[in-house]
């Protein structure tokens, strides 16, 4: 996923990104977060946006339901807002 562009033998070797993450989580405040979390983060959204669980799991690379399910945190707040837009009779 992170691959630079190729060196003088013609093979592209990963970024080295570890100081530039570090650094911009210090400039954001997260000391205490890894890069994997994003992966997490951005499954939820997905979810939430009405993306079905199929197409999420394509877009994330997840095999199985039950591992994307693990992956996905949704706002309570949004949860909250849903169910006010039910009106039940």
């Amino acid at each position: 996923m992170f691959f630079g562009e190729p060196s003088g033998d013609g093979k592209r070797g990963p970024y080295a990104y570890t100081k530039l993450w570090n650094q911009a989580k210090k400039k954001a405040g997260l000391d205490d977060f890894r890069f994997h979390e994003l992966r997490h983060e951005a499954v939820s959204r997905l979810v939430e946006a009405g993306l079905s669980d199929q197409e999420v799991a394509a877009i994330s690379g997840h095999k199985s339901m039950q591992m994307l399910r693990r992956y996905t945190h949704l706002r309570a707040e949004d949860l909250v807002s849903k169910l006010d837009r039910i009106h039940i009779q």
